[in-house]
């Protein structure tokens, strides 16, 4: 005989699923745990909160529900708020996720104002709002620590804008920079992932909010004004996109990848500069830790462990990526995976931007290891060859004399400097006795004068440039 009794509310209670009355069994332990997310949604709890309230002023005002429930659920809000901040709030792995927790509480504050609150909206829409509005956060701190990562870069780069060593390329000495415009061209990087955060938000800042499950809501509802409390610039325009769409998260992910690779590439170099074998600079040793065996060690942690999480927020990328590859539309459960990534690449990002913005600002110089080395290698080789074109001798030829020079040299171990003006003329009788000023490394430097060279005035003005660049960004 078929059963036609109504659950009581007890029961209800008891099951506490939304969805419960669906089912004729209960979820398994086991099942709940699998696919339970309130462990690590919970940090949209506030986020949660603040769209709930939007969507129910929203509610209010085309008079979907009456002004006192807009007012109770406001003071239960309100009540859950300081709650979460106290840490009092229970979160119960039976309601599977941070709305249904939220929800429940505030339906046991303010009861029936409570259960209206879901009105024309569906978790799939609640739960993309929510994002959304953390992400923005999120980007928001983000592009705050790259400026101020490029302020600490432009003010050391100031300092050191005569500082010289060698620049590489194939790690072998190539033309000699000042250290100074080095740097610089971190900050030149930095600035690019700002700016892609910057155009990553205008994606981010849409809001999903009124698509409800995936094909809107009969609900006369007003998404215009839930955008405009909420801060959107616009509502998403079609609903099976809106609930279904994880292509901003996608996208903050590939610009942290960006970020924490250019990130891994400083660290690679800052190193190699700490290595006694360079010695270039040295950390402060609040960044460095020592050995378990060997009390000499002072090792660069912070930029070593930079970047291997570099390889975690590239693997972030691609699992994001992997998850929406074969995704029909709408919603699917798959997206709950889309939310332990995304989280730990921002929390990655942050705190490496944090560190490395402190670390940046107490670097110390080694100016005569660095001068040292740039002596190495021949690195004004270039400019004797620019030196020969500028009188007339055509730039191949030009190239063939002085590496012939540098040949001589190799076997002399001298530097071209080293040589005498009567030397260097039977390479190219063109050379004359204003040659050697060409050869000095400060020569060599002052004479890229042009916009983006290492000459010192140039690289002053540079980072000064990125100072105000950064200031009026404040």
């Amino acid at each position: 005989m078929k059963n036609t009794q109504k659950p009581t509310q007890s029961q209800f209670d008891k099951k506490a699923e939304a969805w419960s009355a669906r089912f004729s069994e209960p979820v398994s332990d086991l099942v709940k745990r699998y696919t339970a997310s309130v462990d690590f949604d919970k940090r949209l709890a506030m986020f949660d909160i603040q769209g709930s309230l939007a969507h129910a002023e929203m509610l209010a005002s085309v008079k979907v529900i009456a002004p006192q429930d807009l007012a109770d659920i406001q003071r239960g809000m309100a009540q859950i708020s300081q709650e979460i901040s106290a840490g009092q709030f229970e979160w119960l792995l039976d309601l599977e996720d941070v709305h249904l927790n939220i929800e429940k509480r505030l339906v046991e504050l303010v009861g029936d104002a409570g259960k209206r609150l879901h009105t024309g909206r569906s978790r799939n829409d609640q739960v993309a709002t929510d994002i959304r509005l953390w992400l923005r956060a999120e980007i928001d701190q983000i592009i705050e620590l790259l400026n101020l990562l490029r302020h600490a870069l432009a003010t050391v780069a100031l300092t050191h804008a005569e500082t010289i060593l060698p620049g590489f390329t194939h790690l072998q000495v190539a033309q000699p920079v000042t250290f100074g415009h080095h740097l610089l061209a971190y900050a030149e990087m930095f600035g690019r992932d700002a700016s892609r955060l910057a155009d990553c938000r205008k994606r981010v800042n849409i809001l999903p909010l009124g698509a409800a499950a995936l094909a809107g809501t009969s609900f006369p509802i007003d998404r215009p004004m839930v955008a405009t409390l909420l801060g959107f610039d616009d509502v998403c325009r079609n609903s099976l996109d809106a609930v279904s769409d994880r292509d901003f998260a996608i996208e903050f992910c590939a610009a942290s990848a960006l970020i924490m690779t250019h990130i891994s590439r400083f660290s690679e170099e800052l190193v190699m500069w700490m290595s006694p074998r360079v010695g270039f600079i040295d950390l402060a040793d609040r960044f460095c830790t020592g050995s378990s065996i060997m009390p000499q060690k002072k090792n660069p942690d912070v930029p070593e462990l930079a970047r291997g999480k570099t390889g975690r927020v590239n693997g972030n990328l691609v699992g994001l990526l992997t998850l929406m590859k074969g995704q029909p539309l709408a919603y699917n459960k798959d997206n709950q995976e889309d939310k332990e990534g995304l989280f730990d690449t921002a929390d990655t990002v942050r705190d490496t931007l944090i560190i490395f913005a402190d670390m940046v600002g107490g670097i110390r110089v080694k100016a005569d290891n660095m001068r040292a080395a740039a002596l190495q290698g021949f690195a004004t080789a270039t400019d004797l060859a620019d030196y020969l074109v500028k009188r007339g001798v055509p730039f191949r030829d030009a190239h063939e004399a002085v590496a012939h020079a540098v040949r001589e040299c190799e076997q002399k171990g001298c530097d071209l400097a080293d040589l005498s003006v009567e030397e260097l003329k039977k390479f190219h009788p063109s050379i004359e006795s204003d040659v050697h000023a060409v050869l000095t490394l400060e020569g060599s430097v002052a004479a890229r004068a042009h916009i983006g060279g290492t000459a010192p005035a140039r690289v002053k003005e540079a980072a000064l440039k990125v100072l105000s660049e950064v200031q009026s960004a404040v």
